[in-house]
């Protein structure tokens, strides 16, 4: 390859459970310059660390690429997930304090943490946590000195401080913090974790994470250290199980918000890149199926659980299923059906899927039923060829056999080699190839409809707007027939089984703040978007690219800060802005073929908002100007006014778009379009919605042109 001129790349490497990708990106053009694959290395003595550095190392040398051009690496990780599965976790001691009187009496039970089990089968997979407990009027250095040498006679090894009220004062929580770091031993502040209260919930959270940071900083270290000698400057980015990244020195003090994301580089590959701002998104592997929801451009979120236990750590809200292209399949010759698809799968059977396998090999094949691993049913079917080799069959084979697997696809093998295996299962059910196909896939159906049926009721999905996005290698085994079943559009995107690595090179830096504030002020607002801003600056983003969107939830009086922004500032954008007529078609098909009238409501030189006609409702569409569909509502009412006009304008659309239930009314929900942003906002009076709107507009000119869109919520 010639000297190529100086380029700038971003590099994206994705943990999975089998293997480590990693795909380098053009900064500018989001096109891929190459991707490189290695088997994730469970077993080596640096961890899945050493897999990550040769993928990426690898890629850098097959594609030319010199670390000069690398202006952003970030990798998603497994590591805390699978710590907290093997049960990989340090001894935790945890120092609680609190006031005097009953404040200190309800506090120290609070922060009497008991053992935390990960694993309820295995009780040798727990945390083991030793507290302590000091009242606020005799800390001192000595006392919190004396109190840690306790502890780790006891057998910690790393611990927690957590002070009653301490989301409101973080000074005893750094003075126990200190004294840590002093004697060499990992710390985590429970307040640095969450500011809500909920001592106890805040306390288990911060312990969670402590038990970890031993395994997570040797993981960093090495990681980081092997990137630097790859001559990369830019600091290591590692993803968060919320979808954002972290720079690595954050991820030293807060390991557990990493917690959980590999499902979340899908859903942020499939945003970004594929443009979707209302799917279903399914990321298929070999194993399990992970599901989850983009709604108006933004993914579902909701707390994680870690074994079992709530935390207050915000993670991208997947579902995982046990059926995927692998799966194998579980039948009862005696009552003639198959029983059940999965969990287990071929790869850990050691079995090849019958339609990978040469179709001249299946001759005299013979049924086994098996237990794959220890305590599993044995009703699982392999088939034993004439040469002794086995095999088996998948939903990849159902799928293939049924021709829903174009040629295109990852999932396209033999459907005849498949036909030959299934051949002797169908006789003795007493049914045609093609049942036993369609009986497979339905198990799988029955699965994934109940749980996309559960999704769209959380999110209050809309069926007419909802898509269902296939990724991952095994997507075409699963999401057309389910889609065919539902009756809903799906796609299978280009590159779909590397859409994980995509979504790490892509990925925006993110830091939460949550508070709870009765009837918050402008001024409360301000603070937390303020205290939202720098976290996100100290996780990586540079300053001029951060943007805070503020949630307020009436029932909880929670106000929930959300920092996005990018490590670099872009200077300028090659994206081709998209035009009219091609705006037009964009809106046309993601409304689908039983919206009439559809044409063009209001436009702004950023934005575009499409109206048609279903029905008695008035959908819309608003698109950007890269072609980005940024909000998708059934039915909404459309106004373009003036800054100074805003207030008036959104009064009318609270009271016109009102529906009035037997015991409560619905509100609408408003996006307005100002600028380069499309910002949303729901809240349950008027008044709130008046407050957050007022700090995003009141400082522009009051001439500025923006369009306001209400959009109605008749659910039902």
């Amino acid at each position: 390859m010639a000297e190529h001129e100086h380029r700038a790349v971003r590099m994206g490497i994705d943990v999975g459970g089998t293997y480590t990708k990693c795909v380098a990106m053009d900064n500018l053009t989001h096109e891929i310059i190459g991707k490189n694959e290695v088997k994730t290395t469970h077993d080596d003595k640096a961890g899945v660390a050493a897999g990550v550095v040769q993928s990426f190392q690898n890629c850098m040398r097959e594609n030319n690429i010199s670390p000069e051009d690398v202006v952003f690496v970030a990798h998603s990780t497994t590591q805390a997930t699978n710590a907290f599965i093997e049960g990989d976790v340090a001894p935790v001691g945890v120092i609680g304090v609190a006031g005097g009187g009953l404040e200190g009496f309800l506090a120290k039970r609070q922060l009497a943490l008991k053992d935390i089990v990960l694993d309820e089968k295995n009780p040798d997979k727990v945390i083991r946590i030793y507290n302590a407990f000091i009242k606020k009027k005799q800390l001192s250095e000595d006392v919190i000195n004396s109190t840690v040498d306790e502890l780790m006679q006891k057998g910690a090894k790393v611990l927690v401080a957590s002070m009653a009220f301490g989301v409101d004062s973080m000074e005893e929580e750094q003075e126990i913090h200190d004294v840590a770091i002093k004697k060499g031993l990992p710390v985590t502040m429970a307040s640095d974790i969450t500011k809500l209260y909920g001592l106890t919930r805040r306390t288990r959270t911060a312990a969670i994470n402590a038990s970890i940071l031993p395994k997570m900083i040797a993981t960093a270290d090495a990681t980081e250290k092997s990137v630097k000698e790859a001559g990369v400057k830019v600091p290591l980015m590692i993803m968060r199980g919320d979808g954002g990244v972290m720079e690595i020195n954050e991820m030293r003090k807060r390991p557990i918000l990493t917690a959980l994301s590999g499902p979340a580089a899908s859903v942020m590959g499939s945003l970004m890149y594929l443009r979707a701002s209302n799917a279903i998104y399914f990321e298929v592997g070999g194993t399990t199926t992970n599901i989850g929801v983009i709604k108006n451009g933004r993914p579902g979120v909701d707390y994680a659980q870690i074994g079992g236990h709530d935390t207050y750590i915000s993670s991208l809200d997947v579902r995982i299923l046990g059926c995927a292209g692998g799966s194998m399949v579980r039948v009862n010759f005696n009552d003639k059906k198959v029983v059940d698809v999965g969990p287990r799968s071929a790869h850990i059977a050691g079995c090849e899927y019958a339609c990978f396998t040469p179709e001249e090999e299946i001759v005299d094949p013979q049924i086994e039923l098996v237990s794959p691993k220890p305590g599993d049913p044995d009703d699982y079917v392999i088939i034993r060829l004439k040469r002794g080799k086995k095999i088996c069959f998948t939903n990849t084979d159902a799928a293939n056999v049924l021709g829903l697997v174009d040629e295109k696809y990852f999932a396209h093998g033999n459907a005849n080699a498949a036909r030959k295996a299934m051949q002797p299962v169908a006789d003795k059910l007493g049914i045609t190839v093609e049942e036993l196909a369609t009986q497979i896939l339905e198990k799988d159906y029955e699965k994934v409809s109940a749980c996309i049926n559960s999704l769209a009721d959380k999110y209050q999905l809309d069926h007419d707007a909802m898509k269902l996005v296939g990724c991952g290698g095994g997507a075409a085994s699963l999401v057309p027939y389910c889609a065919k079943k539902m009756s809903l559009q799906y796609s299978i995107p280009e590159n779909a089984e590397v859409i994980s690595s995509i979504g790490v090179a892509l990925s925006m830096v993110r830091d939460v703040v949550e508070r709870v504030i009765p009837n918050p002020s402008q001024d409360d607002i301000r603070q937390l978007k303020k205290e939202a801003t720098d976290a996100a600056i100290s996780s990586g983003a540079a300053p001029d690219t951060v943007e805070v969107h503020v949630e307020i939830d009436a029932q909880t009086s929670k106000v929930t800060a959300i920092a996005t922004g990018s490590t670099e500032v872009k200077t300028t954008d090659l994206l081709k802005e998209c035009d009219e007529a091609e705006a037009t078609q964009l809106a046309t098909e993601d409304f689908g073929k039983d919206v009439s009238d559809i044409h063009l409501a209001e436009k702004t030189d950023k934005f575009y908002v499409y109206q048609g006609v279903k029905g008695d409702k008035k959908p819309i569409r608003i698109v950007d100007k890269k072609g980005f569909i940024k909000v998708q509502a059934s039915d909404a009412m459309v106004q373009k006014c003036k800054v100074s006009e805003y207030v008036d304008v959104v009064s009318e659309m609270w009271e016109k778009g009102a529906i009035f239930k037997t015991d409560s009314i619905i509100r609408p929900d408003y996006f307005v379009c100002f600028g380069p942003r499309v910002a949303d906002y729901s809240a349950v009076d008027l008044e709130q919605v008046k407050l957050l709107m007022d700090l995003d507009l009141g400082d522009r000119e009051p001439d500025e042109e923006i369009i306001v869109v209400g959009a109605i919520n008749d659910v039902g």
